[in-house]
């Protein structure tokens, strides 16, 4: 065997990528409807079309699994970049621009079905995978929220003294009760449910602005 051949058989080929994927992919749609403790790695596999071992070898364990599921979903629908602060917009568009992207990410079906998945597996005795969507979900976004505006503090286009504070106050604003809503079943109308996810983001923008903005 040529040594070109032994080469494209290494690891981090395109399959072995595609492979990854797949697992990914069957990993969240079980966590999801089954919950942490109702799927098994057997299940996986057979979803993914890989084979128990494949699912062990790239993963190590379902703990990792899981982590990656959360840590790469999360990542996929809020890149770093949703939180980039241009020093020449203005402030208020580009936390529309966050407000907006949470809004719709925290109150949608797929993401209200994974929050039930580890509430239902931290009642049944295992918070720490509460805690571990608490670390790769919350934290990191109130990190990078936070970020950004002590950014705009230090551009002096808004003027808080507490800014982790501020942090949880906009992302609580931009969101109300609409997610409480969806976990419990009462969006009974699309539609109009959309519509007031937009509503209620536009308009925790302003209130937050006319705390901040500066005097």
């Amino acid at each position: 065997m040529s040594s070109a051949q032994v080469k494209s058989q290494g690891p981090g080929r395109p399959k072995d990528m595609e492979k990854r994927a797949a697992i990914l992919v069957a990993a969240k749609a079980l966590f999801i409807r089954n919950a942490f403790a109702g799927t098994s790695m057997d299940a996986i596999a057979a979803d993914a079309g890989v084979s128990k071992l494949t699912v062990y070898s790239h993963f190590g364990d379902k703990d990792n699994l899981f982590r990656e599921v959360i840590r790469s979903h999360i990542q996929d629908l809020l890149p770093e970049d949703t939180y980039y602060f241009d020093p020449a917009s203005d402030i208020r568009d580009t936390l529309l621009r966050v407000a907006l992207t949470h809004a719709h990410l925290d109150c949608n079906a797929e993401t209200v079905g994974t929050f039930r998945a580890i509430l239902s597996d931290c009642r049944q005795g295992n918070p720490r995978y509460g805690r571990l969507i608490w670390e790769e979900g919350a934290a990191r976004t109130h990190g990078l929220m936070e970020r950004l505006l002590q950014q705009a503090v230090d551009a002096g286009q808004l003027d808080i003294d507490d800014v982790p504070r501020a942090s949880v106050q906009f992302l609580s604003l931009i969101k109300g009760n609409l997610m409480m809503r969806q976990m419990f079943g009462c969006a009974e109308c699309p539609e109009s449910y959309a519509e007031e996810i937009e509503r209620t983001a536009r308009a925790g923008v302003e209130m937050f602005l006319r705390a901040y903005r500066p005097r």
